[in-house]
């Protein structure tokens, strides 16, 4: 069933109004270039729930960019936060919550995930990552001398870890985020304990 039309509002729009009910919150996990602040935004819409990113919610907290972030106080000090962001976006109402890359690897926030929602996987191949991702230096783990081994080395150590999330979409490299985003709906209406249709 296809539920998404074009571009409203740089968002996806219905085709036949259908209205969904969403049960517990969606946490999108996966690579950075994978595309979970975009999906989300557009699943969010489509669903007509609040969207949440939690990168934009530790830098408006902190006043700082996850870049700043890591080079004032180290990754151990934003992991810590993350945890405790993650947390509270979760206990609200149901919604879409973006996460940064390495916010499912710690295990209490996959427990707390397991718990008060449900965890995605957008799982796209290196080659889709490594396109999408080359040309931006706001990603602080990527300021290596060798970007791109950095990139391959993330994505071999945490691809298992990622495999731990309750649902799966492939992530295809030409696909458009209505189509990926669709993706995501189809496979969260095969969990009726988390998405129905009304």
């Amino acid at each position: 069933m296809t539920y998404l039309l074009g571009r409203v509002w740089g968002y996806s729009a219905l085709v036949d109004d259908a209205e969904f009910q969403l049960k517990r919150t969606v946490v999108l996990v996966g690579m950075m270039g994978s595309g979970k602040t975009a999906i989300g935004r557009a699943l969010a819409e489509c669903l007509g729930v609040d969207f949440m990113d939690s990168d934009a919610a530790i830098e408006e907290a902190a006043a700082a960019s996850i870049a700043e972030i890591f080079a004032r106080d180290g990754e151990a000090f934003f992991r810590k936060r993350e945890a405790e962001v993650v947390r509270r976006l979760l206990s609200g109402p149901p919604g879409v919550v973006s996460t940064g890359g390495g916010a499912f690897l710690l295990e209490d926030n996959r427990n707390a995930i397991a718990e008060l929602g449900v965890s995605v996987w957008l799982n796209a191949d290196l080659s889709t990552l490594w396109n999408r991702v080359r040309h931006k230096d706001t990603r602080p783990l990527l300021r290596t001398a060798d970007p791109k081994a950095t990139l391959k080395a993330l994505y071999n150590e945490r691809c298992p870890i990622y495999a731990q999330a309750a649902l799966h979409v492939a992530v295809v490299h030409d696909a458009s985020i209505d189509q990926t985003t669709q993706r995501v709906i189809d496979t969260l209406l095969t969990r009726p304990d988390i998405l129905e249709t009304a």
